[in-house]
């Protein structure tokens, strides 16, 4: 005898009422959501017939149906228990729902936001657009109208008439859209504006040296003339730029006039400057029996855009580092622990100071600590100035050193990089150079996750950087882009695993910190000369090349330290 409760005999047939059973519509129970967006969690049951539904989360009620519609306006992990009643039983599963930020794309055109040109000219844009894994498009409008450009990432405008035109790049995808505009103005070549400006009014050199004054600003104009006067003297034709050279100390008066012609009328820039002329030494100090061979002070530090510049983990930056004052401060403590700056891509520099000035021995003078080992160069150009007017500053002359590179036709004296401020977050930094090139530093997010390596605490949206730019000598040794070497320079740069200045044959496998040494008789003036220099009190480094090592991102030079050579023989 069998004796079955809770059942019914059908056609003989004993039947059972079973428990439900829950299928999720996800294999591992986590669910991804938009910020904002609506998302549906949609189960599969069994045994469910006459059942109730709970969805409880934080011990609360959220929904009574089969399917559970969700939004949140928060990112954040979320935790939900779906619950199933009958007749025959219960059952329940835990899903995850993790809220994430909306992927809208976003687009920076490099460059100025209003220009003015003149008709005929060529304006290159070029756009970048934030990484996202969503299928993006792209978009380019003149005035409006489409450019038929789509998902091009340059367009070139042709100034073909007079006017004002508005070229806009638009990006989109599922979760957003964004645009970026620049605002051109075509004049006719006469009509070009003037512009001739200068960074400073008052000069300094010394007695027999070069000392030149050139624009910082310049618009490239033809038919402008330009002379030059000193003192009383009788004006020369000459260029934009000037050199000045005295034989006696002493104040000088100099007077650069710009000259053109416009519809019949003189047009006139005048610009005056006053160059003071002191002896050699005047301001030097000696060291005294307080004096270290350690740097004392750091005066200026200036990186380019870069993956360490405001990189909150190995880079040591707080987020805090929105002024110049801070971020010296912060380079301070770096180097005072020994630890490496990071002056970004090409350009970037730092400048320091000593409690005394370091004497011209004719041999190896002073030195400056970095990273590099063998297969890891990043050479950095450095610069060495005298306190010529004795104010403490280093407002003077910056004097080159040379190194193996000087004078060959690989290397570029004088060239100029622009950066630009992207407009979001974890984006590419774009960059133009005197020479019409233009490329990124690319944002490489599987390795970090500061907003900017635009450096905060610079405000334009812009800034220029110039120095001296080596021929890259970094290489893909793979062949497929997984190992990268970056080859070392003979002698004369900082971060240099060089064979000769480092003055030891230890092939620092572990990449410690090291040195290379340097001559204050190396010096060259700003026609590539060589010129004396009994002493120095200041020192900077810059990037030296502009160039990046696939994923391993750009060549930025580090320095940890510097000091004086002639007091540790």
């Amino acid at each position: 005898m069998v004796v079955v409760a809770s059942s019914c005999n059908i056609d003989e047939e004993i039947t059972t009422a079973l428990p439900p059973k829950i299928y999720l519509d996800s294999n591992t129970g986590v669910y991804t959501a938009k910020v904002g967006r609506e998302i549906v969690i949609a189960p599969d049951y069994e045994s469910a017939d006459d059942a109730t539904y709970c969805w409880i989360m934080d011990g609360r009620l959220i929904s009574n149906e089969p399917s559970l519609t969700f939004m949140r306006e928060e990112c954040g992990e979320y935790y939900i228990d779906i619950i199933v009643t009958t007749d025959a039983g219960s059952v329940s599963e835990e899903i995850r729902i993790d809220v994430v930020a909306l992927e809208s794309p976003i687009v920076s055109i490099a460059g100025g936001k209003n220009q003015t040109v003149a008709v005929g000219s060529e304006v290159r844009l070029n756009a970048s657009i934030s990484d996202s894994s969503l299928p993006t498009s792209l978009v380019w409008t003149m005035n409006g109208e489409s450019l038929q450009r789509d998902n091009e990432l340059s367009y070139i405008f042709e100034a073909e008439a007079v006017g004002r035109y508005t070229i806009t790049a638009t990006v989109s995808n599922e979760d957003g859209e964004h645009s970026d505009s620049v605002h051109i103005e075509v004049v006719r070549a006469e009509d070009m504006p003037v512009v001739w400006e200068f960074e400073f009014e008052a000069y300094h050199t010394v007695v027999g040296r070069k000392l030149r004054i050139s624009p910082s600003t310049i618009s490239n104009v033809d038919g402008v003339s330009y002379t030059w006067q000193i003192d009383d003297n009788e004006s020369v034709a000459g260029e934009a730029s000037f050199t000045f050279v005295a034989e006696a100390q002493g104040e000088y008066s100099v007077v650069a006039t710009a000259t053109t012609e416009r519809d019949g009328q003189q047009i006139t820039l005048t610009r005056k400057f006053v160059v003071t002329v002191y002896e050699e030494g005047a301001f030097y100090r000696p060291q005294s029996e307080t004096s270290t061979a350690e740097w004392n002070k750091i005066f200026d530090y200036t990186p380019a855009p870069g993956q360490f510049i405001n990189e909150l983990k190995t880079g040591g930056f707080d987020g805090t580092q929105t002024t110049m004052e801070t971020a010296i401060a912060y380079a301070e403590k770096r180097l005072r622990d020994e630890n490496w700056v990071s002056l970004g891509g090409f350009g970037g520099y730092i400048i320091v100071g000593f409690d005394h000035s370091i004497a011209n021995s004719g041999d190896y003078d002073f030195g400056i600590k970095a990273n590099s080992f063998d297969g890891s160069s990043e050479p950095g150009i450095v610069w060495v100035m005298q306190d010529e007017n004795g104010n403490g500053e280093p407002d003077d002359t910056w004097y080159e050193l040379a190194g193996s590179e000087t004078g060959k036709a690989t290397t570029i004296q004088n060239y100029v990089v622009t950066y630009y401020r992207p407009t979001g977050p974890m984006m590419p930094v774009q960059w133009t150079d005197n020479l019409g090139n233009y490329g990124e530093v690319d944002y490489l997010k599987q390795f970090h996750r500061q907003d900017y390596y635009y450096p905060l605490w610079i405000e334009k949206d812009s800034y220029t950087l110039t120095g001296t730019c080596l021929e890259p000598r970094n290489r893909d040794a793979s062949g497929n882009g997984s190992y990268w070497v970056n080859d070392k320079y003979d002698w004369g740069y900082a971060d240099n695993f060089s064979p000769v200045d480092r003055l030891t044959d230890e092939d620092n496998a572990e990449g410690e910190v090291n040195a290379n040494h340097f001559k204050i008789s190396n010096a060259i003036d700003c026609e590539c000369e060589p010129i004396h220099l009994d002493y120095i009190d200041f020192v900077k480094v810059q990037v030296g090349v502009n160039a990046k090592s696939g994923w391993l991102g750009e060549l930025s030079t580090e320095v940890c330290g510097f000091f004086d050579y002639n007091m540790k023989k």
